[in-house]
């Protein structure tokens, strides 16, 4: 069982907390990460991208000209696909792009990708994230306390969905604020964290209270 240090908000040592042996020697498998992260990437898209065959097209009943003596290939509409304004060859249509992942596996990933980040000293814990009032200074002056003001891709863990938080760090192009799993039916707003979000982040600043919750949730 390791342990992280915790500190405040003004930057000070606030105690320790322990992490189970569950997620520290959560097995690296590779295969998984990436069926995770692909799956992830592939349920963000929408699907409704759809082009017009040339059956669709309005227009080009008519024969653009004669069959023959003309010089030119022989033509039957305009609406063929090698002509301007004609349809699209194997048109793209709407489509679902959703893949499965099995929930062990997806939990897995994640916990591996967790740990990864705590054995390389990424993982930064605090007592609480929370402000009063929606500053992105505020925010900004935080990561400046702990030391994480310079980095360039910066994952930022809360307990629960707090709008004003929300608020303080959206303005920060490299930080990506997300909440620690529940357990169960989450809020529309809510975003817990994926595979992808650690395997892009350099460093985690995550709460206290969120860490608790990985433990409960995904540890047993």
């Amino acid at each position: 069982m390791a342990e992280l240090e915790v500190t405040n908000a003004a930057g000070k040592k606030a105690g320790k907390v322990k992490i189970s042996d569950a997620i520290i020697d959560a097995p690296v498998k590779s295969t998984s990460i990436h069926r995770t992260v692909v799956a992830e990437e592939a349920n963000k898209r929408q699907g409704t991208q759809s082009a017009k065959t040339r059956s669709e097209v309005r227009g080009g009943g008519r024969k653009p000209y004669k069959q023959k003596k003309t010089g030119n290939a022989r033509q039957g509409t305009t609406r063929a696909p090698h002509y301007a304004h004609g349809g699209v060859a194997m048109a793209v249509k709407p489509r679902d792009y959703d893949k499965k992942v099995n929930r062990r596996e997806r939990r897995a990933s994640i916990l591996a990708s967790f740990s990864a980040h705590i054995e390389a000293g990424n993982v930064h814990v605090i007592d609480a994230i929370a402000f009063t009032e929606p500053k992105t200074k505020s925010a900004v002056d935080l990561l400046k306390t702990v030391g994480m003001a310079d980095q360039r891709r910066l994952l930022v863990v809360l307990p629960a969905y707090d709008a004003i938080t929300y608020r303080c760090f959206r303005n920060l192009p490299n930080v990506t604020v997300r909440t620690a799993p529940s357990g169960g039916t989450t809020d529309a707003k809510t975003a817990v964290f994926s595979t992808r979000d650690l395997l892009i982040a350099h460093k985690i600043v995550i709460a206290k209270d969120a860490l608790a919750k990985i433990e409960e949730v995904w540890s047993k």
